[in-house]
């Protein structure tokens, strides 16, 4: 008897805590229901073809966003190609050479701690190291800037993977006598090259929107530009000062770059989840 009406005091909580859990929930999908639905909305009225072949106009007249698109490739493609490679190879010295050294130890915590910075400090301090020393605001300095955020995120990601790889398939290949290298070329990055690529994907899709690095470091620029060393435009930084101004024009400009981040942060985190569902099964 004592069993039952704990088993049903029990049961009570449970369901207490299981609506209450939906509901939260629910209320979140709510609200981001509601924001999707304006964005996509307001952004598809104000795409056209201009959006993708003209440059962002002055007050009062028609444009587009082909600069700050152009721009927003440029930087994220640079910040990617220099942040990859510095994050894959931390990743592997924390994941197969010093797992348990003090060394490993203060890799982890300081990359912890640029997991979670705010990334305004990340411009703050490119702007310090770059921008006051070339006294100038640039598209170089803006890819440092997110090559910031994208080497933590490679960081942590390329480790969980690499500790997922079973060691029998490590002391296979040391049994047939390959060196470690050639070991985590050919065996431990293979087998995790999926959980690898998931992770460039979502540093990716955490830089695209970034806006507060930018401001400190490319700055924007209203005409077209590939120089590296000169202000740059990108679609962060127009959506903001687009969106923050009185003119009706620049605000449907504003409302289709945010649509055109949004549908590629998510595609690229659908890309990511299919990667990794596919490397489970």
């Amino acid at each position: 008897m004592k069993n039952m009406r704990l088993y049903r005091r029990r049961r009570r909580g449970n369901a207490v805590f299981l609506t209450l859990s939906v509901l939260a929930a629910g209320f979140g999908l709510l609200w981001l229901g509601l924001i999707l639905t304006s964005l996509f909305y307001r952004g598809f009225s104000g795409l056209t073809p201009a959006t993708f072949t003209e440059m962002t106009p002055p007050p009062g007249v028609e444009g587009g966003l082909l600069n700050a698109i152009v721009g927003s490739l440029i930087m994220n493609g640079l910040a990617v190609l220099a942040g990859t490679p510095l994050g894959l190879l931390a990743g592997t010295y924390l994941a197969e050479y010093g797992r348990y050294t003090r060394l490993a130890f203060v890799v982890r915590f300081v990359n912890d701690i640029l997991l979670s910075a705010p990334s305004i400090v990340t411009g703050l301090f490119i702007y310090e190291i770059i921008v006051v020393k070339m006294q100038s605001f640039s598209a170089i300095a803006g890819a440092a800037s997110l090559m910031v955020i994208v080497v933590p995120v490679v960081v942590r990601t390329t480790e969980n993977m690499l500790l997922l790889v079973p060691n029998g398939l490590r002391e296979a290949a040391a049994a047939l006598g390959a060196p470690r290298s050639a070991i985590i070329r050919a065996v431990t990055w293979r087998a995790a090259r999926a959980g690898i690529v998931t992770g460039v994907l979502l540093a990716i899709a955490r830089i695209s929107g970034e806006t507060a690095p930018l401001l400190f470091t490319a700055l924007n620029n209203q005409f077209w530009s590939t120089n590296l060393y000169q202000p740059m435009a990108n679609l962060p930084v127009v959506i903001f000062q687009f969106a923050m101004s009185p003119y009706e024009g620049w605000h449907h400009l504003a409302w289709a770059g945010a649509l055109l981040i949004t549908v590629t942060v998510l595609g690229l985190s659908i890309i990511a989840r299919i990667l990794e569902s596919s490397k489970r099964n």
